[in-house]
């Protein structure tokens, strides 16, 4: 019996995938539990495996394209079984558009401009009219995808005067970038004002952005970077943030860390400075439970342990691997666990439930030179900290100047979390934790 293969939820904030590498090819025997394919989704590149044993029929997606949650990509079956049915089924939505498709029944129609009302399918073009960016539009209701929809608007562009290569002459992505590249909404009034078409221009992203130059490079988000960018509105957005600032003396902490690694060295492990700031910052919340929290609709929801994300840059955004427990282990152990969790995220290697689920972020930029900076808070936690770098500084130390090794830090709040003297005690007790850390390792 035929098998689907779907695009699969590998995250849980996943809501389509980027085909990496067909692990297999049509009719090839796989079994249950055998790689079919590398995706790459929100986070991480991970394998789609066969939920059952078989022949593959038909692979009905392309390398490096993006198809939604729940698509079909394959077909599994018997070597000599009929699925044409399942594979024709699939063809009608364009796997190219699959990123922007809606469901059939969700799709929209625009009137056009002579206000003649007409039956479910676009009417055809006369013999006359041009297409693309021809000068007289289709009469009737014009089928459209929204994303189409939208794309014409941006650009300024009469959706009636598209001509449309999906299902039923209905209007789709391609066909409004092709009308974009070939002048946009200018070619459209050229050709409205003088009845031809008009000629093929050097192609322009959008109306609304400035002429393509010499140089101009339209880099295609990826799957983590479209995340990132949804994420990040919806928390800046929505969360309200305040942010608090404090200098700590980081001369006794690099001591410490310089002492430790002396006495672990036959081990191998190495604690480093980010290692510490993990440590202390889960010190400090299982003390301040109260920033150990999240907003959860109408209630405050506080956590057991204290569960540190790490912000890590990876060349396509962010990723933040979890620490678990932080606030019950000791500083080798953090650093041994931590070392492994960043090294596997710069690989893409990640389990969903390695980057999910902090309770607490971390984002150091010291490393870059960068002084002090403010983060913004990953859902639904309340705080983040933002680290810069430790430099030589001159302070006044009973009335004379001394230079110290100093870091800024910044925490942002979520204020229906936290108030003022709530954050403020916390980064106090964290200062003070950092400026003597003997107690770490009592």
């Amino acid at each position: 019996m035929a098998t689907k293969v779907v695009m699969a939820q590998l995250s849980p904030t996943m809501e389509e995938g980027k085909l990496v590498e067909w692990k297999v090819k049509e009719g090839d025997e796989v079994s249950q539990g055998d790689v079919l394919a590398e995706v790459e989704t929100d986070k991480a590149n991970m394998d789609i495996e066969a939920m059952t044993g078989g022949t593959v029929r038909a692979l009905l997606i392309s390398e490096g394209d993006v198809v939604e949650v729940g698509a079909l990509i394959g077909v599994l079956g018997d070597p000599d079984e009929d699925v044409s049915e399942l594979v024709d089924g699939a063809k009608p939505k364009d796997v190219g558009e699959a990123e922007e498709e809606e469901p059939e029944a969700e799709e929209e129609s625009v009137k056009a401009e002579d206000g003649e009302e007409a039956g479910p399918e676009a009417a055809e073009p006369e013999d006359d009219a041009e297409t693309t960016t021809g000068t007289k539009p289709r009469t009737g209701r014009v089928k459209v995808s929204p994303l189409a929809r939208r794309m014409a608007e941006d650009a300024g562009l009469d959706i009636a005067r598209i001509e449309g290569s999906g299902p039923g002459g209905r209007v789709v992505k391609s066909d409004v970038q092709a009308a974009i590249d070939a002048g946009g909404a200018e070619a459209q009034a050229e050709a409205g004002a003088s009845g031809q078409a008009a000629p093929e221009r050097a192609a322009a992203p959008t109306a609304a952005l400035r002429p393509a130059r010499l140089g101009d490079e339209r880099i295609e988000a990826s799957q983590m970077r479209k995340t990132i960018a949804k994420r990040l509105v919806q928390s800046i957005g929505p969360v309200p943030h305040f942010f608090l600032t404090t200098e700590i003396d980081m001369g006794r902490a690099l001591d410490l860390r310089k002492a430790l690694n002396e006495r672990l060295s036959a081990s191998g492990v190495k604690v480093g400075v980010n290692d510490l700031l993990v440590k202390v910052a889960a010190e400090a919340l299982a003390r301040h439970p109260e920033i150990n929290a999240s907003w959860d609709e109408d209630a405050v929801q506080r956590h057991g342990s204290a569960d540190i994300g790490i912000a890590v840059a990876v060349p396509d955004g962010l990723i933040t691997p979890v620490v678990r427990e932080a606030d019950r282990k000791g500083l080798a152990q953090i650093a041994t666990e931590a070392s492994d969790l960043i090294e596997r995220a710069r690989n893409r290697k990640l389990k969903p439930e390695e980057y999910t689920g902090a309770t607490f972020s971390i984002s150091n930029l010291g490393m870059f030179g960068i002084d002090e900076f403010t983060a913004i808070i990953n859902p639904p936690e309340a705080a983040i900290l933002a680290v810069g770098q430790t430099a030589e500084r001159p302070v006044v130390e009973g009335g004379e100047i001394v230079v110290r090794r100093r870091m800024r830090v910044t925490m942002s709040c979520d204020h229906r979390v936290i108030d003022g003297a709530t954050g403020a005690a916390f980064l106090q007790t964290y200062r003070a934790m950092l400026e003597n850390p003997l107690e770490l390792v009592s």
